[in-house]
């Protein structure tokens, strides 16, 4: 059977796929169950073109990086095959990890886990399943590969991965200010003693990077509305849990019934070998199946949650540089009470708090580093002349409140 297939890709044209066990990995259920899990959560409530998925995503990036490789392979770096096809499995099953609505309900089926830990996990199993042949790509994924630049494509201040979404969800939402030059950037990348470096000739498509990135967070993922959604869902989540701790039988698919019944978390998760067989099952069909049903039932919280989720209902979001005064959170939860007429312990359902954060580029994380003309070596900020972008390696963080519509 041939396995070097084309993919046709609304961003990029045609994806080859280079290798029979990429085509392999690919066409595993681990990797497949990606085709049903929305790269962006809940923005298709304000944009509703955003429905790509990580799928999409993870191919992307690996075309990306095959463009990358073919850039420094041109300009003299030595990269043997085994290095081009496991850089190319790592950064294809980087995101493989997600689970259900991506970053919206990380932390809700399953406690302390981040989705890193969770795809890694899956490439070991992987590995084991096809005979050792992920392990180079396992070790660069998890930064232990003795050429540092691989894992700075996969995992950086400027990787692929980013380049992918930030290019990729601003085709599908149709925000024109995250477009940015990925092939300009991949064409002036570099080496330099093993570490990624990017030739002075790119620094305004690097600034125009950052600059797209900090746009998308807060035109697009962190949008008020999108937040509104994802909040909502969460909640959805929230209640169905202590329901069924509770012993309620709720609806749910098999999968969906195994997180709502068990405390998951980041111990018993990699100690339990059941907890990622059923975690494999799951996507964003388990749980909007669930929501479709549960809008009809008998508890009064989870039945409202439900109903605001499915009408787009969402919370009122406001978000500032200060926290909410306690009075005006004190009266929102007195008109919510009498409006609604629930019980005081379920406000937090209606009425809540929360923070969120938005860091363009963090050089103590990884330097973006600009090789000038002379041979020396220059952060993005300080070789820059735009003066605000040292602004961008600053963590803006905003408190929002939630709560309910015309109460």
């Amino acid at each position: 059977m041939n396995k070097k297939k084309i993919i046709n890709d609304p961003v990029y044209g045609f994806i080859t796929i280079p290798t029979a066990l990429v085509f392999d990995l690919i066409s595993h259920p681990y990797f497949q169950r990606l085709r049903y899990i929305k790269q962006l959560a809940m923005t298709h409530v304000v944009y509703p073109g955003a429905l790509n998925t990580r799928f999409h995503h993870a191919l992307g990036a690996m075309h990306l990086m095959n463009l990358a490789l073919e850039v420094l392979k041109g300009k003299g770096h030595n990269i043997s095959p085994e290095e081009e096809e496991a850089a190319t499995i790592a950064i294809l099953l980087h995101d493989i990890g997600h689970g259900p609505f991506s970053h919206a309900l990380e932390h809700t089926l399953v406690r302390g886990i981040k989705h890193e830990d969770i795809s890694l996990l899956m490439m070991n199993k992987l590995n084991e399943e096809f005979g050792g042949q992920l392990t180079t790509a396992i070790n660069i994924f998890k930064g232990k590969y003795p050429r540092k630049f691989f894992c700075q494509l996969i995992s950086g201040q400027v990787d692929l991965d980013r380049m992918d979404y930030l290019n990729r969800d601003s085709f599908y939402t149709g925000v024109s200010e995250g477009v940015i030059s990925f092939d300009r950037i991949i064409k002036m990348f570099n080496l330099l003693n093993d570490q990624l470096v990017v030739e002075e000739k790119g620094i305004y498509s690097v600034e125009k990077f950052l600059i797209a990135r900090r746009l998308m967070y807060w035109q697009v993922y962190l949008h008020k509305t999108v937040i509104a959604g994802e909040q909502l869902l969460v909640k959805v989540l929230e209640r169905a849990k202590e329901l069924a701790a509770r012993g309620a039988d709720l609806f749910a698919t098999p999968a969906l019934q195994h997180f709502l019944k068990y405390d998951v978390n980041a111990v018993n998760f990699f100690e339990e070998e059941l907890h990622l067989q059923q975690f494999s099952k799951l996507d964003d069909q388990d749980i909007y199946a669930s929501i479709k049903v549960w809008a009809d039932n008998e508890d009064p919280i989870l039945s409202k949650l439900c109903k605001m989720l499915n009408a787009r209902k969402l919370y009122k979001v406001e978000i500032s540089n200060e926290a909410p005064a306690p009075e005006r959170l004190a009266l929102l939860a007195s008109k919510t009470f009498k409006a609604l007429g629930i019980a005081k312990e379920d406000l937090s359902y209606f009425v809540f708090t929360d923070t969120i954060t938005n860091r363009a580029y963090n050089a103590e994380s990884s330097n973006i580093n600009i090789l000038m003309k002379n041979g020396t070596l220059l952060d993005i900020a300080k070789a820059s002349d735009l003066s605000n972008l040292e602004s961008l390696d600053k963590t803006v963080k905003k408190h929002i409140l939630c709560y309910v519509r015309d109460i």
